[in-house]
């Protein structure tokens, strides 16, 4: 396998508060990796300097060496790789400095991966944004005893935290019936789900694994006003007929301001409960990073993974799928409130879209925030709003 370098860069908002990723690999072990904080910038100067950070590392470790430059932008790799022009002054300079460098190593070949085979250099660009925002220095590495913070409640998310839209992230969508906007009544009624995630607790605060089989933490006061709004909410936008929680605490507790508001009873469904979070529950992304390296790369890169002593992505999509055809075969033509995890949610939208699996990293999901889909009684679904909050 030899040198192979990744590096992905991104800003939440475009342009926006922006970072990058780089990492080394010899072998496919890891050798060095970095995220850093870059200020404001646009999506693809990010991408650059992600590329330029993880070339000096090339530089640093691996002088002369023959190098395989990964990323998941094509507009990067195919300018460096000189089949495309570079005409945006703000990337000419950037393109010239990562070609000095290049000449100080080897020959570099220049690979477009799919994101999902880039999610250790989003990872390290996400935790960076997430260290500069809990008011810590921007700047992690896996082999930094201090390392990246990064989640809250759920499983990291690296490309959602980049909410502009990228133009080489292809979608792929499969939807039963392209003209859904102009369904009507001789369709026959949609069922609508609402899907609630529970209010912050103090494993939110703290941007730490939380899933089925952990602590299983309560609401904290934030995250029960947070509930109430979002139960007055559902309450203005029409209620609802039922409400459906997953069995951890928080999402019960929850469902409780739901019911309150609404006069309405709360059903246990197990299917909608969090991923399984195994030996990580209870840890940060840093501390993840430190103690489980290879096995954190393996879970990034695949969704057939799960964590140790965990629950992968596949199958929590597959007791999601059966859990959602429970409720539309049970509330059929009615309005359910599902309140949920970040995890469940997102395959749910994913199977709303008829996307791939590796979808689900490309959505941000607030707490206590609302997002609505309608599935019609042939099976078509509609999705009609995405992470409101309240």
């Amino acid at each position: 396998m030899g040198w192979t370098a990744e590096a992905d860069g991104g800003s939440r908002g475009n342009p926006g508060p922006a970072s990058y990723g780089a990492a080394l690999l010899r072998d496919g072990v890891l050798v060095a990796d970095r995220g850093e904080t870059i200020g404001r910038a646009t999506n693809n100067v990010a991408e650059y300097r992600g590329l330029i950070a993880a070339l000096e590392l090339a530089r640093e470790h691996a002088p002369g060496e023959p190098l395989e430059m990964r990323m998941d932008s094509k507009l990067v790799i195919e300018q460096m790789a000189g089949r495309w022009k570079i005409k945006h002054p703000d990337m000419i300079p950037l393109a010239a400095r990562a070609r000095e460098i290049v000449r100080d190593l080897g020959r570099v070949t220049w690979t477009w991966v799919p994101r999902a085979q880039n999610a250790r250099a989003d990872a390290l660009a996400n935790a960076a944004l997430d260290e500069q925002k809990a008011g810590r220095p921007g700047l992690v590495s896996s082999f930094d005893a201090t390392g990246p913070v990064q989640l809250a409640d759920e499983p990291p998310e690296p490309p959602s935290l980049f909410t502009e839209p990228r133009a080489d992230a292809p979608v792929e969508a499969q939807g039963k019936n392209p003209l859904v906007g102009w369904r009507g009544s001789l369709h026959g009624d949609p069922t609508t789900v609402i899907l609630l995630r529970h209010g912050v607790t103090a494993h939110t605060q703290r941007k730490l694994f939380s899933g089925t089989g952990g602590e299983d933490p309560p609401l904290v006061d934030e995250g029960v006003q947070q509930a109430r709004r979002a139960a007055d909410w559902i309450a203005a936008h029409g209620g609802a007929d039922a409400i459906v929680a997953s069995p951890l605490l928080r999402t019960r507790q929850t469902a409780g301001a739901v019911a309150d508001r609404l006069r309405l009873p709360v059903k246990i469904e197990e299917g909608f409960a969090e991923a399984g979070f195994g030996d990580w529950d209870g840890f940060s992304f840093a501390e993840i990073m430190k103690r489980w390296p290879a096995d954190l790369d393996a879970w990034l890169s695949s969704t057939a993974v799960p964590p140790p002593g965990g629950e992968s992505f596949d199958a929590v999509a597959k007791r999601v799928e059966a859990a959602r055809d429970r409720l539309l075969k049970t509330h059929s033509g009615r309005t359910v409130v599902v309140v949920s995890h970040v995890t469940p949610i997102k395959l749910m939208v994913r199977l709303a879209l008829g996307a791939d699996m590796n979808v689900i990293h490309r959505m941000e999901l607030s707490p206590a925030s609302i997002t609505t889909i309608a599935w019609w009684p042939d099976g078509t679904p509609s999705l009609r709003n995405f992470s409101v909050v309240p």
